[in-house]
């Protein structure tokens, strides 16, 4: 058994096929199918149903895959350490994200690192709030940005920076030339809003809150999912909506919305970063969790609290 023969069974059991897992692989047909009776001969079990002119998993093979996952993954940070060991930081760091403004500042953030230390692979996935947490503790990513603290056994959490929540208007729209409004005029105006698990949407409900107004007492117009689909939408001319300052800039900045300040409100929600806790120091992941405050990033995070 080894890593090849493993990797070759990962791949067939995704793609349900030798040929393509063999230019997936770079290696010839013939080459999968060995690994793949290797494999099978080393643990005595069948791990692929061959019959009917198809391929597919036998019960043996879907009970192992994970293990066998959990083994290649293994090996990876192995490689990783030993590497480390002799001063080359390398590696892989999956980030899950789940603001829109952490979208907007990982990108810039990780260009940096990498610029730093080139070997260091990093990958940004989209996700929702749970999906962080379930992506960290399944280990299918090494650290997460959430919009709150978190005090979950087996995570570690560090304040990452502030993101300063807006209302946006169109151009044209009654309010784009007034200094401010009171609370009280959002109640009839058409508002688009995030869905009920996004943290914009919870800062905003909780800010409404200190005034006595409900998520009942709002005209909520439509609720999309997306930040920039939010902001294209009010720019478009379809109602108002509440959005993280980073997601509008670049509309803000062609003018094709407005900032409008609503009076006694300052909407700042505090953006976390999570990791878990492992028993086996991850080099990369430790330089970049440091790297994140670094002094060279102030300007990213001044962006972020403007």
């Amino acid at each position: 058994m080894d890593i090849d023969r493993l990797n070759a069974f990962l791949d067939a059991a995704q793609t349900l096929s030798f040929s393509e897992t063999a230019k997936r692989l770079h290696v010839t047909q013939p080459t999968v199918s060995k690994y793949i009776r290797d494999l099978e001969q080393a643990l005595s079990i069948r791990l692929f149903d061959r019959s009917g002119g198809g391929l597919r998993l036998t019960d043996a093979g879907q009970t192992i895959l994970p293990w066998a996952r959990q083994l290649v993954r293994e090996c990876g940070k192995l490689e990783d350490l030993a590497k480390s060991l002799d001063g080359e930081v390398t590696g892989q760091i999956r980030i899950a994200c789940t603001t829109a403004a952490g979208k907007y500042l990982l990108p810039q953030l990780a260009a940096r690192f990498r610029s730093r230390h080139p070997h260091v692979q990093i990958r940004i996935l989209s996700c929702t709030q749970e999906g962080a947490i379930d992506r960290l503790l399944g280990e299918e990513a090494e650290l997460g940005v959430v919009s709150h603290e978190m005090d979950e056994i087996g995570l570690q959490c560090q304040y990452f920076f502030s993101d300063h929540i807006i209302l946006i208007v169109s151009a044209n729209h009654p309010w784009a030339g007034k200094q401010y409004i009171e609370p009280a005029d959002l109640l009839e105006a058409p508002l688009l809003m995030r869905e009920p698990t996004s943290g914009t949407r919870r800062a905003l409900l909780a800010e409404l809150a200190a005034y006595d107004i409900s998520p009942d007492d709002l005209n909520i117009f439509l609720e999309v999912g997306n930040a920039e689909a939010i902001v294209a939408s009010v720019g478009a001319g379809v109602g108002v909506s509440f959005v993280s300052r980073m997601a509008a800039a670049y509309a803000l900045a062609f003018e094709c919305v407005v900032e409008v300040p609503v009076l006694g409100f300052d909407l700042r929600r505090k953006i976390c970063m999570v990791r878990r806790v492992i028993p086996v120091s991850n080099r990369a992941q430790d330089i970049f969790w440091g790297f994140i405050h670094d002094p060279i990033n102030n300007d990213l995070y001044r962006l972020a609290s403007l």
